[in-house]
């Protein structure tokens, strides 16, 4: 049936595209309407199953220009996919199709802002193990993120951001309500100001037994984080299993809710003496 779907969709973007040696913009929006269209009836599919049609769709078409503009627009897709973790798609594309010279972006900046995107994004996709990282205490001393054999939510965040601010306020309430096991969260202060960090320390808690809180930051960025964790801007939030595999990524409170009940059963998996 999917496959099916694949070829409909081929035979209408062939069909379209054969009426102007140069599609118009409204070509080109038709197009660009019947790609989201398949995309979505394969949304639920797995991120393989999705490369794998990405890989059918792109290769069956001849015509370069069109290739290119299928290309494109199949890696802007899930670059920023709706659903978490399709960003390993947007990187496929890239390395398969672009980065090997097959086809090429438009502009140069387009290139280079896709190539920035795939670099930055490449050791934290789904299922990969969480770059550790080793960042300074607020005192004294040093801690490795995420912690080990723990439940971790890795937050980055800064005071000056006013959509973490926000975040700041929600979070604490969603874990004191909704964390029923052993979770460590590790507020990753990524700005330079001392006192505003340690005003913010004052103020943010979670009031739930489950929960420990670790503050930490990185002034001189020795970690690497902002790389690692593609921390261009805050906020920034992964999930990490016991077992140091990252779980979820790209979270806000609500996507992170929903996660939760994922992270229980893995956890409690990972509790469970071994045999």
């Amino acid at each position: 049936m999917r496959r099916a779907l694949a070829i409909l969709f081929l035979a209408l973007f062939c069909g379209l595209s054969l009426r102007a040696q140069q599609p118009a913009d409204g070509a080109y929006a038709a197009l660009d309407s019947l790609a989201l269209k398949y995309l979505g009836a394969i949304q639920m599919e797995s991120v393989e199953v999705k490369q794998g049609e990405s890989d059918y769709l792109i290769g069956s078409v001849r015509d370069s220009l069109l290739r290119q503009h299928l290309a494109v627009t199949l890696f802007k897709y899930y670059k920023d996919a709706p659903v978490m973790g399709d960003e390993a798609v947007a990187i496929h594309i890239y390395d398969k199709w672009f980065a090997s010279g097959k086809t090429a972006f438009p502009g140069e900046f387009e290139g280079l802002d896709a190539q920035m995107f795939c670099n930055l994004n490449r050791n934290t996709l789904l299922g990969m193990d969480a770059p550790v990282l080793t960042a300074r205490k607020p005192c004294r001393g040093k801690v490795e993120v995420p912690v080990k054999g723990a439940t971790t939510l890795l937050w980055f965040y800064d005071t000056s951001c006013s959509k973490c601010v926000v975040e700041a306020r929600v979070l604490p309430e969603v874990l004191e309500k909704a964390v029923d096991f052993p979770v460590t969260l590790v507020a990753f202060y990524a700005g330079q100001d001392k006192k505003a960090w340690r005003t913010f320390r004052r103020s943010f808690k979670v009031k739930n037994p489950n929960v420990k809180l670790v503050h930490c930051w990185d002034p001189e960025v020795a970690s690497d984080y902002l790389r690692l964790y593609a921390v261009i801007s805050t906020p920034k939030m992964y999930m990490v299993a016991p077992e140091g595999s990252i779980i979820g990524r790209r979270l806000e409170v609500e996507s992170l809710q929903s996660l939760l009940p994922v992270a229980k059963e893995i956890n409690s998996v990972f509790a469970q003496p071994k045999q």
